[in-house]
């Protein structure tokens, strides 16, 4: 197995539709700022990440053109990073070391917040044969492509594949992977977890239709004698099969809201201890959910206001 390298990816370049291209090598790496200190994941990359990643920088400028062969001692650092080692203070041109080695720190990115569960703000970026240097390793960890817009992909990637088989011995070891692709493979995995969510809330709806079931079934027999009263009086069949019909809808909404409210509360406190997690509760689903626990709480009272209506008046006041 070949490792992919710089010279891989300075090969791609002459792939026809690739407009740039970025060599990732990454890794974790201790962050020192005077007696300040703390592990990051840090970045090697090169000078077109801005474009190829489209990660505005907030302050400075982001790493300059080179070879990216050769080392540099420059950084650039994360908002989140660079608040926790220098405060509000301005950080451009301050000394840092990173993995005991010695950056000048020439730029501070925009907040970008988290991509695919990794904190972007809490990063630093150094040239990738720093990296290669820091992590001790000849290889890269990826390659970045950004290739023009409307071209055709699979021609795209034919022209990867090809370039990157006659560099490898006319071996396929590696893997090419679209935005479409990635995105596709996400969209998989949510379907899976929403399918897994669904089933669990089946089962929580099935389990508070029998609990309802149950409580309206129990009311009816703690009830008997008010019922056969109530039909004795003149009362329907029909009338006591609304009325706890009615008592089981109540029931259920009260549980609706209830939850409705629980689960609001739960998000307020989630943005207020994570306000980079973005949570809304549609008007729409709130709605729905009220409606679900109404269905149910009818659903489940069918049966006990059945019985209630079918009770004889006579044998309701007897049994008091």
């Amino acid at each position: 197995m070949r490792k992919l390298t710089v010279e891989d990816a300075e090969a791609l370049r002459r792939v026809p539709g690739i407009e740039r291209i970025v060599p990732v090598a990454f890794g974790s790496a201790r962050l020192e700022a005077g007696e300040r200190g703390r592990n990051v994941l840090v970045y090697g990359v090169t000078s077109e990440v801005p474009e190829v990643w489209k990660f505005a920088v907030g302050q400075g400028r982001f790493l300059p053109p080179g070879d990216p062969g050769r080392a540099s001692s420059f950084a650039v650092l994360g908002p989140k990073v660079k608040r926790e080692l220098f405060g509000e203070a301005n950080a451009l041109g301050e000394r840092i070391k990173i993995g005991g080695r010695r950056f000048v720190i020439i730029g501070v990115m925009a907040p970008k917040g988290q991509v695919f569960g990794f904190d972007m703000d809490d990063t630093a970026y150094i040239a990738v044969a720093s990296a290669r240097t820091l992590f001790n390793t000849d290889e890269l960890h990826e390659i970045e492509v950004l290739f023009t817009l409307g071209a055709p992909v699979d021609r795209i990637k034919s022209g990867i594949r090809e370039t990157l088989m006659r560099r490898h011995g006319g071996e396929e070891d590696f893997t090419i992977t679209t935005q479409g692709e990635a995105l596709a493979v996400l969209d998989r995995v949510l379907s899976v977890v929403t399918a897994a969510v669904g089933g669990i809330g089946a089962i929580s709806l099935l389990v508070g239709s029998i609990g309802i079931l149950t409580m309206m079934w129990i009311a009816v027999g703690e009830r008997t004698s008010e019922i056969g009263l109530i039909k004795a009086i003149g009362a329907t069949p029909a009338q006591i099969a609304r009325l706890f019909l009615l008592e089981a809808a109540l029931l259920s909404l009260a549980g609706g809201i209830v939850g409705v409210a629980a689960g609001m509360g739960i998000g307020s406190l989630i943005r207020l201890v994570f306000p980079a997690v973005a949570l809304h509760t549609a008007p729409a689903f709130v709605g729905a959910a009220l409606a679900v626990s109404l269905t149910v709480g009818l659903a489940g009272g069918v049966l006990p206001a059945r019985r209630a209506a079918r009770l004889d008046p006579l044998e309701a006041l007897r049994a008091d």
